[in-house]
């Protein structure tokens, strides 16, 4: 990469202008987490630093870092950890990564009348990290949270993350067959963050996603929708009448969604968008009838 002598600035200019000629999206950001890292710092007080000559073990665990992040690697999973609403999450191949637009899926949820009862049973379908539920139990002052995946690699990596974050006493996790303990109409919010990307289109994903993260939770099998159809069915059984259902889905399967919500009774069915503009949540409510 450069020599000890070189500031940390030459030394993130230069990195950034060599993982920028191997394709990296946005790479100067990417070189910026891997520093702040070594530093013990967030990104934006990266400046504090800009003028230093790092020492000779900063800079090759630096080389290192990009070096992997240029093989192809996820730079969140280079880093082992992401932030999540504020909480610092463990990430690993186990799981999917967390992303913004699950945030907001979140903000969705907390601004429910299903969120406003006095102990509500939450259930997320699918949890991969944990980052839906850590966060609802976080931000919420009473409920029972559950967190639901076929993945047992994915539910360690929930419970380890449990622990981290000081929630594993507010939270559960189960695999799937956990529907079984729930009994009709018992669930006040059932929120997903499923896999909904058609099989082919996982094939062609940039290798950063199609080469690390678990296909699991990628592929929604020939149009995306397999797990929706069984999904919001099953929340048509669980949910409390009044109760709330949150979809994060595909930019195109809003018109599919609304139609399967309908077909099984539910109300107040909304399709939002992200902040790209693009339809990104199926929300819906249980019938009181």
């Amino acid at each position: 990469m450069a020599e000890p002598s070189k500031t940390l600035r030459e030394l993130i200019a230069l990195g950034d202008r060599y993982l920028a000629e191997k394709g990296i999206p946005e790479s100067r950001t990417v070189i910026e987490l891997l520093a702040a890292r070594l530093f013990s710092c967030g990104r934006m007080d990266l400046f504090r630093h800009a003028g230093e000559v790092p020492s000779g073990h900063r800079v090759d665990a630096l080389r290192r870092g990009m070096l992997r992040v240029a093989k192809g690697e996820p730079v969140q999973y280079v880093l082992g950890q992401w932030e999540f609403r504020g909480l610092t999450l463990k990430v690993d191949r186990r799981a999917l990564i967390p992303r913004p637009e699950t945030e907001r899926l979140v903000d969705h949820v907390l601004a429910s009348p299903a969120a406003k009862a006095e102990r509500p049973l939450v259930v997320d379908v699918g949890t991969g990290t944990g980052c839906i539920l850590l966060s609802l139990a976080q931000e919420m002052p009473a409920g029972v949270f559950i967190g639901l995946d076929i993945s047992p690699e994915a539910l360690a990596l929930a419970r380890e993350n449990a622990a981290l974050t000081g929630l594993a006493g507010r939270v559960h996790f189960a695999g799937a067959d956990g529907w079984d303990a729930f009994d009709p109409c018992s669930v006040d919010i059932l929120v997903s963050n499923p896999p909904y990307i058609p099989s082919a289109t996982v094939d062609a994903l940039p290798p950063w996603i199609r080469e690390h993260e678990p296909r699991i939770a990628l592929d929604g099998g020939p149009d995306g929708l397999d797990v929706y159809r069984s999904l919001v069915g099953d929340a048509s059984m669980v949910l409390k009448p009044g109760g709330g259902l949150f979809l994060e889905i595909g930019d195109d399967q809003g018109p599919a969604l609304a139609d399967l919500l309908e077909e099984y009774g539910f109300a107040e069915i909304q399709i939002l968008k992200d902040y790209a503009g693009k339809d990104r949540y199926a929300l819906a409510r249980q019938s009181a009838v």
